[in-house]
């Protein structure tokens, strides 16, 4: 299965980390603009990439590519998906899948259509942790509390105080501290409970975008907080609570590397660390090969499902606070 890769941002080397690890993928092309020329050179000559284009449009012409890896700024998610599955390609897109559900329910749809695949790229629900973790959330008995904190000091951050935005802190680029980082915390619950009854999203705004805030999901019977910051910073924490155990870690939600397992009467905590291999895109990047290699149609439909859930999430919780919606929705 050959692969072209658009962008040459900081998530392009892990994809191509992950993607050597892979028997079935090979990463055939990358495609960027001309100011990121250089980049691209270094990272085809380091990967072993026999294509380099200038022009996503003239990449999309290649026969040879099967699926485009869309590793682009979150507001051009919807259009160069759009345009590679109209050309017949099949699409992995980096996390948010869209800026908006519109967006996202579209290139569903087109997909579905067109016969072909378009998966977001989410690391925590691929991971060998989180199907343990899945397995066994009866043993903890009635869920009662969730609580998960993701927060990074950004570098962008200062730019951002001092009049400098960047897309991660831009509003009408789908930006915020909701569809970066929080967004894992969304999927790593909504991948385990499904659709909450109730989102409220209290956020700090500066200049029209959350650059810190607190989701919180209400389900029957219990309640999750999800916590993210880019400015400011903060030990990581997954937490869940049942009357009949816990499960607890210290891991970011886009890794999740280990986590303690603790059910009464059972002594001290079992401690489990199962991820196959130390590239954290690996289990995604696999997944996804096995599914279309395989024809597994019923998982992609779940994944599509999931991942418009996660979009009508941050949709709700970006109204609430005020924030710009970029895209479609926007119109």
């Amino acid at each position: 299965m050959k692969v072209g890769i658009a962008g040459a941002g900081t998530i392009v080397p892990d994809f191509l980390k992950a993607a050597e690890k892979v028997a079935d993928l090979k990463v055939e092309a990358i495609c960027a603009t001309r100011r990121s020329a250089d980049r691209l050179k270094i990272m085809a000559g380091q990967y072993g990439i026999p294509k380099v284009y200038g022009d996503y449009d003239n990449m999309l012409e290649d026969e040879e590519l099967d699926v485009i890896y869309v590793a682009v700024p979150n507001s051009l998610h919807y259009i160069f998906s759009k345009k590679a599955l109209k050309k017949g390609k099949s699409v992995i897109c980096e996390k948010p899948f869209c800026s908006c559900y519109e967006e996202g329910l579209e290139l569903a749809d087109l997909a579905r259509r067109e016969g072909l695949w378009m998966f977001e790229a989410i690391s925590n629900q691929y991971f060998p942790n989180y199907a343990k973790v899945k397995e066994g959330l009866e043993r903890l008995g009635p869920i009662r509390l969730v609580d998960m904190n993701f927060s990074q000091y950004s570098r962008r951050y200062d730019d951002f105080k001092n009049g400098e935005i960047h897309p991660v802190f831009d509003p009408e680029k789908s930006g915020g501290v909701l569809m970066d980082l929080n967004v894992y915390n969304i999927h790593f619950v909504t991948g385990l409970f499904g659709a909450p009854d109730q989102v409220d999203y209290h956020a700090n705004i500066q200049k029209g975008i959350d650059t810190s805030g607190v989701l919180i999901l209400t389900y029957p019977g219990f309640i999750c907080t999800l916590a993210a910051a880019k400015d400011s910073s903060s030990e990581a924490r997954i937490n869940i609570q049942g009357e009949k155990g816990y499960m607890i870690s210290d891991c970011k939600a886009n890794a999740f590397e280990h986590f303690s397992w603790k059910e009464k009467g059972a002594g001290e905590p079992a401690h489990f660390a199962l991820n196959r291999e130390k590239e954290r895109l690996y289990d995604e990047l696999k997944a996804f090969t096995d599914m279309i290699l395989s024809g597994d149609r019923k998982s992609h439909e779940q994944q599509l499902d999931h991942s418009l859930l996660v979009q009508k999430i941050l949709d709700e919780a970006r109204r609430q606070a005020g924030i710009k919606i970029a895209g479609r929705q926007a119109d």
